[in-house]
């Protein structure tokens, strides 16, 4: 929600509420927060005699029929489908800002977080594995410890308030941004099967249709989103996940790097635009309608001997000890060599604090669990179980590391006598 919006959407409040409503939305924590509430929300849900209310939100059946195209999903499905596929958009617009004009363009800034997430995805998949080796069944979550949760991850580290380096909040982002492209191609590669070569190919004709336009430099975005919403039923028909089709669309998207504008006309960038639109609408609604539906484990009956289990233990020992063992090794490897040093005001035990917080799995390492285990419940319920612990204990232990290992900020100087109030 952007402050014009929230200007229009308060006035029937108190002042004092519209004021702490709109604070709310300008912290970098808001979505994070949500995240958190909405996850917690169908916690409350799933364990309550309201458990029957949302287990029928998920299975609402919906359908949308046009002549012979048919797309009839439970509600969960369109959410994982649909409304992911958005989320997944704004996703392939942020990395291809960052590799046009951004934290990936140059090749000094990109080593660092390049070798972090990539250690980041290896090390945990890796853990994975070797507990869960010779379960065929188990072992399609394999990916679901690879991801961090960027909002989520961001939500805790900007509690810590100014104290955060600026350099540590760039590092995060960009070695979350780097992670969700390897979660794009994990999920392109391994979680794609029943492939239906012609609604394939109407797909290849909608993204040829957009390569086209954007060759010939057409900046309007409506062109572009009509033909991304035909390329995501194709590609939705076609076998492969449809949030793939977000993907192609935001890259597809025009970029106009403003550093090399030379007049007005040409200043003004479709994929900034679109990014910017986006944003509120992911971070506030989208990703907490997402973690409400996918979060709701149901408790009864669990026991500590249900959380030690190969697949749950296999996903919280990826996230909890992969991922900052991975992070960590790397950046301090590069670091020694002389190849990436840390960022201005990173020492290594901030270094320890943020490959905590990468453990934060939450939204991505959900969907992949969705994707990994559609067919199996039991399963999805174990996954779930592995990524809500891990993220929670990633949570709280890198909060309680960097709010004791990061030096408090100075206090602000006095005012001098005489000098203006």
């Amino acid at each position: 929600m952007t402050d014009r919006n929230a200007a229009v959407a308060v006035p029937l409040l108190p002042s004092r509420a519209a004021r702490a409503l709109q604070n709310f939305f300008r912290l970098e924590a808001a979505g994070g927060i949500l995240l958190i509430g909405a996850a917690v929300l169908a916690m409350i849900f799933a364990n309550s005699p309201l458990a029957g209310l949302y287990q029928g939100f998920n299975a609402t059946p919906v359908q949308v029929r046009v002549g012979d195209l048919n797309i009839a999903k439970p509600l969960l499905l369109w959410i994982n489908d649909g409304l992911m596929a958005i989320f997944f958009l704004l996703v392939a617009l942020e990395i291809k800002r960052e590799v046009v004009s951004g934290q990936l363009s140059s090749r000094a800034q990109l080593i660092q977080p390049l070798v972090c997430a990539a250690a980041g995805v290896i090390l945990p998949a890796a853990i994975f594995w070797w507990i869960n080796q010779g379960d065929s069944e188990s072992m399609r979550g394999w990916a679901i410890p690879a991801a961090t949760d960027i909002a989520f991850a961001l939500g805790i580290l900007s509690l810590l308030g100014s104290r955060v380096p600026v350099a540590m909040k760039i590092l995060l982002s960009t070695i979350a941004v780097l992670d969700d492209l390897a979660a794009i191609v994990i999920i392109a590669l391994f979680y794609t099967e029943n492939l239906s070569t012609t609604a394939l190919g109407a797909a290849a004709v909608g993204v040829v249709a957009m390569f086209v336009l954007n060759r010939m430099k057409v900046r309007a975005l409506t062109p572009y989103l009509l033909l991304g919403v035909v390329v995501w039923v194709c590609v939705l028909k076609s076998g492969v996940h449809a949030t793939l089709a977000g993907v192609i669309t935001g890259l597809m998207i025009p970029h106009v790097d403003k550093r090399n504008a030379i007049d007005d006309e040409v200043e003004y960038s479709p994929l900034e635009h679109l990014e910017h639109a986006l944003h509120p609408w992911v971070a506030y609604v989208i990703l907490p309608v997402f973690a409400f539906a996918n979060a709701g484990l149901a408790l009864g009956g669990l026991s500590l001997g249900d959380a030690l289990q190969p697949l749950p233990l296999g996903i919280a020992l990826g996230l909890l000890i992969g991922k900052p063992i991975g992070i960590v090794g790397a950046a301090w490897l590069a670091h020694v060599s002389g190849v990436a040093r840390f960022g201005d005001g990173i020492s290594f035990k901030a270094m320890v604090g943020l490959g905590i917080l990468c453990g934060i799995g939450f939204t991505m390492s959900l969907f992949i669990a969705s994707l990994a285990f559609e067919s199996n419940p039991a399963l999805a319920q174990s996954s779930v179980l592995g990524v809500l612990s891990a993220s929670v204990l990633a949570a709280v232990v890198g909060y309680l590391w960097l709010r004791f290992t990061l030096p408090a900020p100075a206090p602000a100087a006095a005012p001098t006598a005489g000098s203006a109030a």
